[in-house]
């Protein structure tokens, strides 16, 4: 036989082999395989593992491809009633059942050991996800294993480039986090094209960018617990989940409420398979920024009910910690604004939350969340518990200081107005909010009002049981004619109020740091004027009645008020307190026990002249700063320099409070005789 017929004879055989078996694999029935192939799948899983349904393998030649992945033909394989157990350590449901699934697998991938499916469709998935107190689940799997008989082979890797679905339900067990919720997907009755949930500015952008945008295909709604809150929401998806290419991203839309927060978004998610990247427009809104803490870790302060309106850009997958931009977002709390931009990284040993915010107009009411100091009724309203006694006057609420070590943040904030009712505008706050490791500082903060500036540093050191708190503060300059607006005899003044106070105590409540503090309070006003229609506005009620016991209803004019007082284990004595006015010099001595809020004030008048009938006696303040009790202290009218003052003893004080005086500034001060005469009194 000649070489060219054995040759045509070979190639004869060898296409009768090729076409022998494609007939093979094209009428093959494969359900012959399902035993073998249920056994090996539930084996690499280690759990069971069935197709009970039909399957079916259809060989097309994959449109789109080069090479030899364009010439071979792809298996389409179809396999209806699947279902896939538990490990064993969970009993009950299945994991998952499928009515249906198809997919498609590339042959050449196979050579080096990678199962590559560039899509795959699954129909009514019905799915449980559980996670047990001990931290086992039952969605992880290994499947980069080796096989123990030969530990040197390399693994098989699985590369699913999409995920198609349609109408199915989650249902999810996480007893970490305290939730239990039933997820229910399905088709809407018409696409939802992207632009219409998102605005077309944000779809058109999306398209420049080169980013191909599905329609919202399916609704889905959810209900049940999260971190055991009540949890119910709805929105829509689109169906597919490009897991790899990032210009297909999945769009999402939901509105979701947690307790009392909602969360608004609509936007898109990229490579969900490990939730690389979302793009969304984020509205939360809420009783409290501090109940977003156990949704989402981040440590937020206490205050009245607020909403927020902005843009999240999240990359999840950053090496230094998955980071959250909320960007150019504005909102409310309280009755007031608040913009700015935010970034949230969450990275080792802590967290990091770091921006900076601004508030156009701030009302000062909406501040005193922040240390306990809003009424029980307005904590009601939040969901809070009320823990402010009815009989005390300084906030009792503890810091939250467990949480200040759950993060760190460094924050500033700007409020441009400040606004404290119509009688007392300040004109602006700003501060530098740094937490580091449970160490809280403000420094500095500062207000303009009236004028005049408050400069203050705060240091809360959360890391030690119980807090340590620092505080000084400094204030310059404020005018009175500015600082009482509405009282007409102070508006030709050209007074000034000056003060210095150092604070340091120990407590994990206002109340308590002030109740062991130590330090020195100082002030200084000069060229001013009082009247009980000054105390009304100052809100000061005791001063009302005192001042209408020492000077009537009238106006009476203060060419001078000094204070210089201590502080020691929260009780508050004076050195030197007197006011002079142009009908008689009025000493003030005593405690204020900031610890039992109880008050022991003496205030011994002396009169310039006999035209003052009222200053005959010393007056008296007792009882607690919540309801104080004055009056007229009983016997005969004290000698000029008698009573608890010795003048001896305030020379130091004197000039302590001298100093409070600027010089150069302004007009001369009316203290500076006074202050001058005590540093010069001998008993």
């Amino acid at each position: 036989m000649s070489v060219r017929r054995a040759l045509g004879w070979s190639a004869a055989v060898l296409a009768l082999l090729i076409a022998a078996l494609a007939i093979f694999i094209a009428t093959f029935d494969w359900n012959r395989v399902k035993p073998i192939l249920n056994d090996k799948v539930s084996a690499t899983l280690d759990r069971p593992f069935a197709i009970e349904g039909d399957l079916s393998v259809r060989w097309y030649r994959e449109v789109g491809q080069d090479g030899w992945s364009g010439m071979l033909p792809w298996p389409h394989f179809v396999a209806e009633q699947l279902r896939l157990g538990n490990p064993e350590w969970l009993e009950g449901d299945d994991f998952v059942r499928l009515e249906r699934v198809e997919f498609r697998l590339a042959p050449l991938p196979l050579l080096w050991k990678t199962v590559s499916i560039p899509q795959i469709q699954l129909s009514t998935p019905d799915a449980r996800l559980v996670r047990r107190a001990d931290g086992r689940d039952n969605w992880t799997f290994d499947l980069g294993g080796q096989d123990p008989e030969q530990p040197e082979a390399a693994p098989w890797t699985l590369d699913i480039g999409s995920i198609g679905f349609d109408q199915g339900v989650v249902r999810i067990d996480d007893q970490p986090l305290k939730t239990q919720a039933t997820l229910r997907i399905d088709p809407l009755g018409e696409p939802v094209p992207f632009s219409q949930i998102v605005g077309d500015k944000v779809a058109e952008k999306a398209v420049e960018q080169g980013v191909t945008t599905q329609d919202y295909a399916f609704g889905w709604r959810v209900e049940g617990r999260y971190r055991g809150l009540p949890l119910a929401g709805n929105g829509k998806v689109g169906g597919l989940l490009a897991l790899h290419d990032a210009s297909q991203p999945l769009p999402v839309q939901a509105d979701v409420r947690i307790g009392a927060t909602r969360v608004v978004l609509a936007g898109t998610l990229s490579d969900p398979r490990n939730l690389g990247a979302l793009d969304l427009r984020l509205k939360l809104s809420g009783r409290s920024l501090a109940e977003l803490y156990p949704l989402t870790g981040v440590t937020l302060p206490e205050t009245p009910a607020y909403a927020t309106d902005g843009h999240l850009i999240a990359s999840l997958r950053e090496e230094g910690g998955a980071l959250f931009r909320y960007q150019g977002f504005n909102g409310s709390i309280g009755d007031s604004d608040i913009h700015g931009d935010l970034t949230f990284v969450n990275r080792s040993p802590r967290p990091k939350l770091s921006g900076s915010l601004t508030s156009n107009q701030l009302l000062f009411s909406d501040l005193a969340s922040l240390i306990g100091a809003d009424s029980n009724a307005e904590k009601k309203q939040r969901g809070a518990a009320a823990v402010q006694p009815a009989d005390k006057a300084l906030p009792v609420e503890e810091f939250r200081t467990e949480r200040w070590r759950a993060m760190d943040a460094d924050v500033s904030f700007t409020g441009k107005r400040i606004v404290h009712g119509d009688q007392l505008p300040i004109d602006d706050l700003s501060t530098h909010v740094v937490l580091n490791d449970g160490e809280l500082s403000l420094e500095p903060l500062r207000f303009s009002m009236a004028g005049g500036r408050l400069d203050a540093n705060i240091r809360l050191n959360g890391r030690l049981t119980p807090l340590q708190g620092r505080a000084t503060l400094r204030a310059r300059d404020f005018k009175l004619k500015q600082l009482f607006p509405t009282f007409a005899p102070l508006q030709t003044s050209l007074g000034e109020l000056h003060g210095d106070a150092e604070l340091s105590g120990s407590g994990n409540s206002v109340a308590a740091l002030l109740g062991t503090s130590n330090g020195n309070l100082k002030l200084l006003v000069n060229d001013g004027a009082v009247s009980r229609d000054l105390m009304e506005i100052a809100g000061l009620n005791v001063g009302n009645y005192l001042v209408g016991k020492l000077f009537g209803d009238k106006p009476v004019r203060i060419n001078c008020a000094a204070a210089d007082a201590g502080i020691k284990d929260g009780l508050l004595a004076t050195r030197v307190v007197v006011f002079d006015t142009e009908n008689a010099i009025v000493h003030v001595d005593g405690t204020a026990n900031f610890k039992s809020e109880r008050l022991d004030l003496n205030i011994n008048p002396e009169s310039k002249g006999l035209r003052i009938i009222s200053l005959r006696s010393p007056l008296y303040v007792r009882g607690t700063f919540k309801s104080p009790d004055a009056g007229v202290k009983a016997g005969p009218l004290l000698a000029r320099g008698a009573g608890l003052l010795a003048l001896g003893a305030v020379i130091a004080p004197a000039a302590g409070v001298l100093a409070l005086i600027a010089p150069g500034e302004g007009a001369p001060s009316q203290c500076e005789p006074l202050l001058k005469s005590l540093q010069g009194a001998r008993p």
